[in-house]
């Protein structure tokens, strides 16, 4: 048996029922980083005989962190550790930070690195003259090889020169410019995959996204980015700490 697990064995004596026990431990180390993300759990027969639980309870604590999304089940290949973002609404941090603050191993692929003429939202949104060209940025955000959300930013060339410049950290790119992004305005709303989106996250059609539109201003308060994000329910959360 894994060492990992000794330490999740429930209190018998404890009111709250075992399966809820065993399934907060296993809660609090995932969060906790004890296992990595898409690592497989051990069976409901190991996990029992383990922590010295019954069967029933294992399998009971398994679904209920189905349920809330920390891990996934594979038919005939057992249970896995789904890969998560918290995204904190109170910090401005890029996409690619936040991942390795939490353990992930971050890519982008990109799908548009190029220069073009600003659509009226764009224009209309970045304080842009009809007609001004941006900086078109498209890409796949990625951890541990699976595909997290989907990104377009439009920047004014003045900001962003040289689109196929930009590598994996937007912000780090600005920074190095002396263009930081230094507050932003972000606005969430649910939508539904269409085909292009759902064949690039590897979602069904219709699927139930979340899309972030991300308005990022320097500061001399110039609004210098705007950006679409389509995150994946599934592996996407968004926590707000709030205080009396």
């Amino acid at each position: 048996m894994d060492h990992r697990w000794h330490h999740l064995t429930p209190d018998v004596a404890s009111d709250t029922p075992l399966y809820m026990q065993l399934a907060m431990r296993l809660k609090a180390a995932i969060h906790g980083g004890i296992w990595s993300a898409g690592e497989a759990l051990p069976s409901e027969r190991v996990l029992s005989e383990g922590v010295g639980v019954s069967r029933i309870t294992a399998r009971k604590a398994i679904a209920l962190l189905a349920e809330e999304g920390l891990i996934r089940r594979e038919r005939g290949a057992g249970s896995f550790i789904t890969p998560r973002v918290e995204d904190a609404l109170s910090s401005l941090t890029g996409f690619t930070k936040r991942m390795a603050q939490r353990g992930f191993t971050s890519d982008s692929i990109w799908l548009t690195q190029e220069i073009r003429v600003a659509n009226r939202d764009e224009s209309v949104k970045l304080g842009l003259p009809l007609g001004a060209h941006v900086s078109s940025l498209r890409r796949l955000r990625r951890g541990d090889g699976i595909v997290m959300a989907v990104e377009h930013s439009a920047l004014p060339v003045s900001i962003v020169p040289t689109p196929h410049d930009v590598g994996a950290s937007l912000y780090q790119y600005l920074d190095d410019r002396g263009s930081a992004v230094v507050r932003a305005r972000q606005h969430f709303r649910a939508v539904n995959a269409d085909a292009e989106i759902a064949a690039l996250m590897g979602v069904s059609s219709g699927a139930a996204l979340l899309m972030i539109m991300r308005i990022g201003y320097s500061a001399q308060q110039q609004a210098i980015e705007l950006t679409n994000t389509f995150c994946r329910d599934d592996y996407y959360d968004f926590v707000v700490e709030l205080h009396r």
